[in-house]
């Protein structure tokens, strides 16, 4: 089993190069996309890192745009274009840690090689009845002009709802925006993200990352290998657009988890946590 790791990137690349070294496995590869509009000088040491590559078809993300899947599309087509063959394709982010040993993530993906790993719920839900309008209204999120906001008010208020553009059932979730893929189904995603028939649609919705790529997947033919679980520690408690960031609070919660990944931190919140997820828990003696 091989599997290919997207790490999507703005900051902190201290704590980038932290969670390659952290999560190296001699069948891990590790794809890197940074930001357009980011410094790449601070982060050219990652390159040199095991296993390691940069994504040199760099793209401009902007939080809650479609950008956001342009950066995970650019990844895929590296991963594919690299003449590697991967059974997994496993999306994360800088703020990202492991919360279990790299050969224990090898050991529980390779128990289920061709299945994917997604969180997903469909409407009607509570989190759907707003998630509705990411799509139904016209959002200019990945626009840099002044006034987008009230152009978007006045295109959402004059012109008739949007409708999804394909006959799908709709899945997403709060945590629906990170996932590990099987090869065939990452290849599958790939391929629906650079066709450019539906592009206008979805450049202009929010936050499509939270339920493009989970609709996609659920309507392909590889829906039936999809375990309903991200294996991801994700803290939405605090009810805002963004999950809390961990701390030593919570250590013990981390330490008892299930999951295999846990997002997000910050080390200006909490420079701590990391090293202590590496003395209990990735490192210690004491785990059985």
């Amino acid at each position: 089993m091989r599997m290919a790791n997207i790490i999507v990137l703005h900051q902190y690349p201290a704590m980038a190069e932290r969670l390659i070294r952290t999560l190296y496995h001699r069948q891990f590869d590790f794809y890197v996309h940074l930001d357009k509009k980011v410094d790449i000088t601070p982060f050219s040491n990652l390159a040199r890192l095991p296993n390691t590559f940069p994504v040199q078809e760099r793209k401009t993300v902007h939080w809650a745009g479609f950008s956001q899947l342009e950066a995970i599309g650019a990844s895929l087509r590296a991963i594919f274009s690299s003449g590697r063959s991967y059974d997994y394709v496993n999306l994360l982010s800088g703020q990202d840690y492991p919360i279990k040993p790299a050969g224990y993530i090898y050991d529980f993906l390779n128990a289920y090689v061709n299945h994917s790993f997604l969180s997903s719920e469909t409407p009607p839900t509570a989190w759907w009845n707003d998630a509705h309008q990411r799509y139904t209204r016209y959002h200019l999120i990945d626009y840099g002009f002044r006034g987008k906001h009230r152009l978007e008010n006045l295109l959402s208020n004059l012109l008739p709802e949007r409708e999804f553009p394909l006959p799908y059932q709709l899945y997403g979730g709060p945590a629906a925006a990170y996932w590990t893929l099987s090869g065939e189904a990452a290849f599958y995603l790939s391929h629906f993200l650079s066709e450019k028939k539906y592009y206008s649609f979805f450049k202009h919705t929010w936050a499509p990352d939270e339920f493009l790529v989970n609709t996609i997947v659920m309507n392909s033919p590889f829906s039936h290998m999809v375990i309903n679980d991200n294996y991801r520690h994700i803290d939405r408690t605090n009810g805002g657009s963004h999950p809390r960031v961990l701390t030593m609070a919570d250590l013990d919660c981390l330490q008892h988890s299930s999951r295999l990944f846990a997002r997000k931190f910050d080390p200006n919140i909490d420079n701590q946590i990391q090293n202590q997820i590496d003395e209990t828990i990735l490192y210690s003696k004491n785990r059985v």
